[in-house]
């Protein structure tokens, strides 16, 4: 696959900086998820609904070293998931990790795959990265690439402030995450015409193994479906019976 268009600067920024943290930051995050029985109980519920959605493929989108990836896989919903990272350092960490899973390098902002072609989308701390103004873009593919009543669930940190890191593990990266409220997030999926099932927060982490700088915040929207399974706007996509 070719490699995606990285005209926007906060884009090659993104990608470099994962690129360069890749072997670190698989070991780093080794574990992080058996450690966070919230999100788990969330991505259990997503990957139930998707794999009720009628056999579509399920896209974890920023799916970094693809360990949540394989969660959804191991859930054992008979979901086909496959992922898709900006950084092919990330990609390449992801096939060496999970040898049985696809992983293709893409960008959010510019999915390369049919309309109404997946039965769920997961942002799992993914659009942290993306600026408050290409935000709609990312969400406007998210509904793009949903078939009616898809759901897409995104997780990201809470906050009015976005951070800059500009070193890690010892490393020279450059970093910005925007840190946003539940309510922000769920106003613009609506903005991009996806209905809002649910928003959850929860605070900070300040002990164990994966301490936290802000509180967590956890949305789960869809594309709508009107009448027997045909979405308004004149799409005819599968029925729901």
């Amino acid at each position: 696959m070719a490699a995606p268009d990285l005209s926007p600067d906060f884009l090659n920024a993104t990608r470099a900086s994962y690129d360069t943290m890749a072997p670190a930051y698989v070991e780093f995050a080794r574990g992080e998820l058996a450690a966070k029985p919230l999100e788990r109980a969330l991505l259990s519920t997503f990957a139930e609904l998707a794999a009720a959605g009628g056999g579509l493929p399920v896209a974890d989108v920023g799916c970094g070293t693809g360990r949540v990836t394989a969660h959804l896989h191991e859930l054992g919903l008979e979901l086909e998931v496959f992922g898709i990272d900006l950084a092919p350092q990330m990609v390449a960490v992801a096939r060496e990790e999970h040898p049985g899973l696809r992983f293709e390098e893409g960008s959010m902002l510019d999915l390369a795959l049919p309309d109404a072609s997946l039965g769920g989308l997961l942002a799992w701390y993914s659009t942290i990265h993306v600026p408050d103004e290409e935000l709609p873009r990312a969400f406007a593919e998210f509904r793009r690439v949903l078939a009616p009543g898809a759901h897409v669930q995104l997780g990201f940190q809470v906050g009015d402030e976005p951070l800059r890191l500009t070193e890690a593990w010892g490393m020279e990266i450059s970093l910005d995450f925007h840190r946003r409220q539940p309510e922000r997030i769920a106003a613009l999926l609506r903005g991009a015409g996806l209905e809002v099932r649910s928003v959850v927060w929860r605070e900070r982490d300040t002990d164990g193994p994966f301490p936290e700088r802000a509180p967590q915040g956890f949305v789960l929207a869809r594309r709508p479906v009107v009448g027997g399974g045909c979405e308004a706007g004149g799409d005819t996509k599968r029925s729901r019976g």
